[in-house]
């Protein structure tokens, strides 16, 4: 058994609590600390011999001290935004854990929340002297960024790996062994299967270690396997400041809370990020603010169950007031007191820049009380457009996925919500064949389909879980070709209904962010409008309305008013009108 195998195994002994925690990293540091590549490791399986015992004992005793692990351990939620304050592990000098110009590559798989954990992985790294290159070629570390949601989407990162692995084994020597990593929920469900798997990668890092990063780099710049899975209850990474991957971009995400409470029964996200935590308003707004003085003209709050959010930093909010949720809808969990609600933050955040668009995503329909409605009708700037993930349109199926509403009551929710927000633009999330779903639940959900009529859907056919509940207490007995078919029947009625949904935008002027050049035609501009639907237009000169007399071309960052003249189930089309302001267009839509 190899030592990172041997501590793993001794991980999933242990309870998870701060001593737990401090075990596992002592187990962890004890094998990086000695200078014998071949010595061995405590088993939890049984025995040693004298001699193991006697070098494991030695190597203990030269080792950290119990007090460096509790003072690791004791940190606060807001620490220094100085890595270089802190205390580097003592079995690791300061020098080693630099990057020393190493270039780092980072590839991106999932979703919105792993695009923004690339971006905090990144700042993490920049810190640390770590250069960031595009070209895979001259990379001297790889880092994917991964998702564990479906099995396809971890098979495709064993393809990639695959890939990686011919890029390793050509590497010249001259320029010192090129270093892969597994970052975020893959690493964190499948641990010790990837390094079983795959010898040849280097590091894990669960989502909750990236600030661990520099050491594991370091780590396996001795040749040596490297991880860290361990899921907080408190890390929100709220000192650290994201990079943006991508200095042209217009938005950018903000992570507002990590891990999820719900525990539906499909779902793999509480066992890969942990339980639900809040970052403090303070730093989101000042993360917000950050963005606003870069010229970035929206941003998306980010969390797995964004809408319930619920800071409880500050002692004076923690009073006793009941969580408000949407009528007919229950939670999985004892109901939650106090602390500083979505509504308040999006309060907050929607007063800082008049101009920048606001946007949050997942949400769970369950956290939609009316003060969250009506900042998002009164609000020019909060977006009209709600992301409510109904996954089944079967009351039967959404018990069994443990969702906490019934069909009628999400219907329910979908009526108030189109009173409250006329013309709010509507989007969902679904699933095919969950287990135990008859033709008749199916068809329940091709009628809900109908019956909202949806601007964007996110479709897929269940795949089973480890670690979930539908593992242990399901059985996934939909064959495979008929989830397949279910699915299929899904989108065709979708884009049906989308389409019929989105020409009710034709003839109407649209409020459009430009994003850039459209990716079929380089005569044409694309951006999206305030549902977050793609609007594609001509590039053509145009009157600014807020310079008089001044003709332009639109740039990435500029608002512009579209007329549209064509829809379909994806994309509006039009003819541009002019360069506007968000606040200037409300008199034009």
């Amino acid at each position: 058994m190899n030592h990172l195998q041997c501590i793993l195994r001794a991980q999933r002994s242990l309870r998870w609590g701060p001593l737990a925690s401090v075990s596992w990293l002592l187990l962890r540091s004890c094998r990086t600390h000695s200078s014998f590549s071949g010595a061995a490791c405590p088993s939890a399986e049984g025995p040693q011999e004298d001699g193991a015992q006697k070098d494991f004992s030695s190597r203990l005793a030269t080792g950290p001290t119990f007090q460096h692990f509790l003072r690791s351990a004791a940190v606060p939620q807001e620490r220094l935004s100085s890595p270089d304050e802190e205390d580097s592990p003592p079995y690791l000098t300061a020098d080693e854990l630099l990057g020393r110009q190493k270039k780092v590559y980072l590839e991106t798989y999932g979703c919105q929340m792993n695009v923004n954990d690339t971006e905090i992985a990144w700042s993490i790294l920049q810190k640390s002297g770590y250069l960031r290159t595009s070209n895979l070629q001259q990379a001297d570390v790889i880092l994917l960024v991964t998702c564990s949601i479906r099995e396809k989407a971890e098979q495709t990162i064993w393809n990639r790996l695959h890939q990686l692995k011919v890029l390793k084994t050509k590497r010249p020597r001259s320029r010192g062994p090129l270093k892969i990593g597994i970052l975020g929920c893959m690493a964190e469900r499948l641990k010790e299967e990837i390094l079983n798997r795959e010898k040849m990668v280097d590091i894990l890092a669960g989502p909750d270690a990236y600030r661990d990063l520099p050491r594991l780099l370091a780590v396996a710049e001795s040749g040596q396997q490297a991880a860290n899975v361990l899921l907080s209850l408190d890390e929100t990474y709220a000192d650290v400041m994201p990079v943006q991957t991508n200095p042209s971009a217009t938005s950018a995400f903000v992570s507002i809370m990590r891990g999820c409470d719900n525990m539906c029964s499909y779902c793999i996200v509480p066992f890969t990020r942990g339980r639900e935590r809040s970052r403090p308003v303070a730093s989101i707004l000042e993360e917000v603010r950050k963005l606003s003085e870069q010229g970035l003209k929206e941003v998306t709050l980010l969390g797995q169950n964004v809408n319930s959010f619920r800071d409880n930093s500050e002692v004076q909010f923690n009073n006793a007031v009941s969580t408000n949720l949407s009528r007919g809808f229950s939670t999985n969990y004892k109901t939650k007191q106090g602390g500083l609600r979505f509504a308040h933050l999006l309060d907050q955040v929607s007063r800082i820049d008049p101009e920048m668009r606001i946007r949050f995503t997942s949400p769970h329909p369950k956290d939609f009380p009316d003060e969250v409605l009506q900042l998002i009708r009164e609000r020019d700037n909060i977006c009209k457009q709600i992301h409510l993930p109904a996954q089944s349109g079967s009351s039967r199926v959404l018990e069994a996925m443990r969702r906490g509403y019934s069909r009628e009551a999400y219907v329910e929710l979908i009526h108030h919500i189109r009173e409250f927000i006329p013309g709010v633009s509507l989007s969902s999330d679904f699933i095919a064949g969950f287990c135990g779903e008859t033709e008749e639940d199916h068809l329940q959900t091709v009628s809900l389909l109908q019956e909202v009529q949806y601007n964007t859907g996110f479709l897929f056919s269940y795949s089973m879980r480890q670690k979930t509940r539908a593992y242990h207490r399901l059985k996934d007995d939909v064959p495979q070709e008929v989830k397949l078919r279910r699915l299929e029947e899904l989108i065709t009625v979708f884009r049906e209904e989308a389409t019929k949904a989105n020409k009710t935008f034709l003839g109407r002027t649209q409020l459009v962010l430009v994003e850039g050049l459209s990716k079929r035609s380089a005569t044409d501009l694309c951006g999206r409008n305030d549902g977050n639907l793609k609007v594609i237009f001509p590039d053509v000169e145009m009157e600014d309305v807020t310079n008089s007399g001044l003709r332009v071309r639109a740039q990435p960052g500029d608002y512009v008013l579209v007329k549209i003249t064509s829809a379909s189930s994806q994309t509006l089309k039009g003819h541009v009108l002019c360069r506007t302001s968000l606040k200037d267009s409300s008199a034009y839509c």
